[in-house]
């Protein structure tokens, strides 16, 4: 499971469909409808905060809307509530650094063409529910 911190935009069209899915994984999870991957440290962010449903539906519609901007059709009844309104989650600008080269990786083997376009890029955004801090990769990362 990949919940990126950076914003939808970078993601190719397979990451942008796998993320949706993760995302709505995520969402089961954090309901308690599933007892798969309970315990993946990408839901520790989630769970951090007052209402883990809230701001994974939060996720979940920027992720839609990054859909909807590129005519993909995801179904917004999916997901459970969200609220753009709500206090961002802080996410490490070493995490940015790293899910974005993670990223450029996967891009470098499957769609070079993106991969030529970003990788010279120096400003990253994270993705809407974030917002950037000082720091390392997050300690809920796996790092080799």
């Amino acid at each position: 499971m990949r919940l990126w911190s950076i914003h939808p935009k970078y993601l190719d069209a397979k990451g942008l469909v796998a993320v949706w899915r993760e995302a709505l994984l995520a969402q089961k999870v954090l309901e308690g409808k599933t007892e798969r991957y309970v315990n993946h440290p990408q839901l520790i962010r989630f769970r951090r905060t007052a209402d883990p449903i809230l701001y994974v539906g939060t996720y979940l519609y920027h992720i839609y809307l990054e859909g909807e901007r590129r005519s993909y059709e995801f179904d917004l009844a999916k997901i459970r509530t969200f609220d753009t309104s709500i206090p961002r989650i802080p996410v490490t600008r070493g995490q940015i650094k790293h899910e974005f080269n993670h990223l450029l990786k996967k891009l470098s083997e499957r769609d070079e063409e993106l991969y030529i376009r970003l990788r010279r890029m120096k400003i990253i955004q994270q993705h809407p529910i974030f917002y950037v801090t000082e720091g390392p990769i997050e300690e809920w990362e796996k790092s080799k």
